[in-house]
């Protein structure tokens, strides 16, 4: 990676493609976890919320493999931990009493950091922590933002029927039965795009370091890798840009400069059915002065 791409004084604009074969990459609960899919065109979607999962599940992993402090890279949102339980150890760390009294806005603040410092999806993504006890704290805006991934071309979610061969309850096999059925859903192939973007003035209320980016280009780079599953199929991360500006305001619009990056099929190519379907078109010309592009996995 190019040094500017882990600066955290500056702002950053991104992409990450990642393709799914044979699996479901974010099932919808309301749909029988049916793989999401835009009902008017017939994209398939992976939400936001589910990308920052992955990460979640995958960066304390890096952070250990880079050498990092693990009391900077623990995890706020996570299963089995109630988060008032987690914005009370703010309080407990930091001198405050929890109850009824109004506690100072410096106070808040101190509290606020510690979580900032201790779990690094919060730094990230940011929290909101204006519940029970700790309403007080408010809410802490991250300064890293990703979109819903959109596959490049419809998706057609397929229901597979599929057999158990013991049953859940022990007075179905003395009735006789063998077998349980069920099923699954899968995309066939699908390749999916999502931005992000980086604001470095809400990063200094946070305490992003470079160490912190460099520990996320690392774990988007991975965490697919540490991360299976035999609903989700096979998930590879294919390709992974990143647009840096020279100081934290900017340079130029981001959307432009996403667009520069441009996937087409492959001539003759009907059906995808694989990522070599595809060609990545990137046009660095003439960029914006104070820009610079990094490919850091393609």
């Amino acid at each position: 990676m190019k040094p500017e791409t882990t600066n955290p004084d500056v702002r950053h604009d991104g992409v990450i493609f990642f393709d799914v074969t044979d699996g479901n990459p974010n099932g919808d609960p309301d749909g029988g976890n049916r793989p999401r899919v835009d009902e008017a065109t017939g994209h398939g979607l992976v939400t936001d919320v589910a990308i920052k999962r992955k990460i979640r599940d995958s960066i304390g992993l890096t952070a250990e493999n880079l050498g990092h402090d693990p009391n900077r890279y623990q995890i706020f949102v996570e299963a089995g931990h109630a988060l008032n339980t987690r914005t009370a150890e703010s309080y407990k760390a930091t001198d405050i009493t929890l109850g009824t009294k109004k506690i100072s806005a410096e106070q808040a603040e101190a509290a606020r950091g510690w979580l900032c410092h201790r779990y690094v999806d919060v730094r990230l993504f940011g929290a909101v922590l204006s519940t029970g006890e700790t309403k007080a704290l408010g809410q802490i805006r991250g300064p890293l933002q990703f979109g819903m991934a959109r596959s490049l071309d419809p998706v057609l979610p397929v229901a597979h029927a599929i057999t158990r061969v013991t049953q859940t309850r022990q007075q179905d096999i003395d009735n006789g039965e063998k077998t349980e059925m069920g099923s699954k859903w899968t995309v066939p192939y699908g390749l999916y795009r999502a931005q992000f973007h980086y604001s470095a003035a809400l990063a200094r209320k946070t305490g992003i370091t470079s160490d912190d980016l460099t520990t996320l280009y690392r774990t988007l780079q991975f965490m697919f890798d540490h991360d299976r599953t035999a609903t989700r199929g096979i998930m590879t991360l294919r390709g992974l840009y990143v647009y840096s500006h020279s100081d934290a305001f900017g340079n130029a619009p981001a959307q432009p400069l996403i667009d520069r990056l441009r996937i087409e099929r492959v001539t003759g190519v009907g059906t995808p059915r694989t990522f070599t379907d595809y060609k990545i078109n990137i046009d660095q010309s003439d960029l914006p002065a104070g820009v610079t592009f990094d490919p850091v996995h393609q």
